[in-house]
């Protein structure tokens, strides 16, 4: 059996947006989405909030290689903290884009820079809360 890890993001109510924003800044191919209502079983009685019926109960996407996970979860807000999204590219042109893109509506924590361990890094938070670390990719051992 082969093991890997697969991020699994909640969006608080914003997963529709979050996955169309993902669509659009690094070309994510959303693979399904499963709204509570189309769930084949029904929810536990007071599980969803009213109003969320039509929200994302599970959906995925690829980023690149990656399978991310996604849902609304089962009520407003979120808090992302303690770890980071690394994407990983091959161009400083294509790691610009996708920073620019990623950092649209976003708080950039470190700009785009030269670092030791790749010709071009930075650091920022997105609109969704998620925190993320871009790079070139570099023949250094991570």
């Amino acid at each position: 059996m082969s093991t890997r890890i697969e991020p699994y993001l909640t969006f608080g109510g914003r997963c529709e947006e979050a996955l169309e924003f993902y669509t659009r800044a690094l070309g994510a191919k959303v693979e399904m989405a499963l709204r509570f209502s189309e769930s084949p079983e029904p929810m536990p009685e007071g599980m969803v909030p009213p109003g969320f019926e039509n929200k994302i109960m599970h959906a995925s996407m690829m980023i690149g290689e990656t399978r991310v996970m996604a849902s609304d979860g089962c009520g407003e807000g979120t808090e992302y903290a303690g770890f980071s999204l690394s994407i990983s590219v091959a161009t400083e042109a294509e790691a610009d884009t996708a920073f620019n893109a990623l950092a649209d509506g976003g708080t950039v924590t470190m700009p785009m820079e030269k670092t030791f361990w790749s010709p071009k890094f930075g650091m920022l938070t997105d609109r969704f809360g998620v925190s993320w670390m871009v790079s070139v990719a570099s023949d250094q051992p991570c």
